[in-house]
């Protein structure tokens, strides 16, 4: 597994993201200002804060490509996701500034009628950015890692920011003003949402919390293994897009190290089947009929 080449297609998808993001927020901030839509410039704000979460994505992406060294003999992988944690934290406090903003606009009453040239971009933004979305997840998913995942969720909730804020504007210039900055205040929203969301997954990872279903399969496919007699305790964590399993199992008693050795070697084989970035660590026990079962 060349996990490393893999953390480099993640490298070159926060690219993709910081190039698109600094295109569209150029375009939406001075759109949106000649063209008086606090939609559009909220949304090019939303895009600002993309870009500095996507270098930092690619800044923790870089750093967990160091090897292991004398004081992280498990790698430098988890600042792929204290990248994502940074990110979200930038998002929240954009997404306050746009809900401030826009609840001020909406109980002072000051709409602007926005021009059609904001709308036209908004919904060019909106499938260009769907498709920077598809690219980055389809990647994430071949690549299994939470900090491009996380970054092409943000992908996709700038789509549909893009999308709403041409609603948004389209609804405004036909004879419905409020509802510029009202879009604008369901974009702050949007990006409250996505911004927590990344947070609880980033956190969720970085305290060790693991995916209990995942943990079920794991569990299963130990069992499954021949000369496992009992899987009597599993713990798994993330360390990147890497699992690292601790698993207890029994085994007869009558057999001897270098039996017991191999099916170790055929647990590791069967999880990779299905998991293949993982290390298992497997703890061997002698199996006693009348023992009961510490369980998992």
């Amino acid at each position: 597994m060349d996990t490393y080449q893999d953390i480099r297609k993640g490298e070159r998808a926060a690219l993709l993201s910081i190039a698109a993001y600094i295109f569209l927020a150029v375009l939406k901030v001075v759109v949106g200002k000649i063209g008086h839509s606090d939609a559009l410039l909220a949304d090019g704000l939303n895009n600002t804060t993309d870009v500095i979460a996507s270098l930092a994505l690619l800044i923790g992406l870089r750093i967990s490509r160091i090897p292991p060294d004398a004081d992280h003999a498990y790698g430098h992988r988890r600042t792929e996701t204290i990248s994502s944690l940074i990110a979200s934290i930038i998002m929240v406090l954009v997404a306050i500034q746009v809900v401030i903003s826009a609840v001020q606009t909406l109980l002072a009453k000051d709409y602007a009628a926005p021009s059609m040239l904001t709308a036209i971009v908004a919904l060019f933004s909106g499938f260009f950015m769907y498709g920077i979305y598809r690219f980055n997840f389809q990647l994430a998913k071949k690549i299994d890692s939470q900090a491009v995942r996380a970054a092409a969720l943000d992908n996709r909730s700038d789509a549909f920011v893009s999308f709403g804020a041409f609603l948004g504007i389209l609804g405004a210039a036909i004879g419905l003003p409020w509802l510029d900055p009202f879009t604008a205040l369901l974009v702050g929203l949007l990006i409250g949402y996505t911004a927590i969301k990344i947070f609880y997954d980033a956190a969720h990872s970085l305290t060790d919390g693991f995916d209990v279903s995942k943990l079920e399969t794991i569990h299963r496919l130990i069992a499954s293994v021949e000369g496992v007699k009992e899987v009597r305790d599993i713990k798994a964590r993330l360390n990147g897009n890497r699992i690292w399993i601790d698993a207890t199992i029994a085994v007869s008693a009558d057999l001897n190290v270098t039996e017991s050795h191999a099916i170790t070697e055929k647990i590791e084989a069967t999880i990779r089947q299905e998991f293949q970035n993982t290390y298992t660590l497997v703890h061997i026990e002698p199996f006693e009929e009348n023992k009961s079962s510490s369980g998992r």
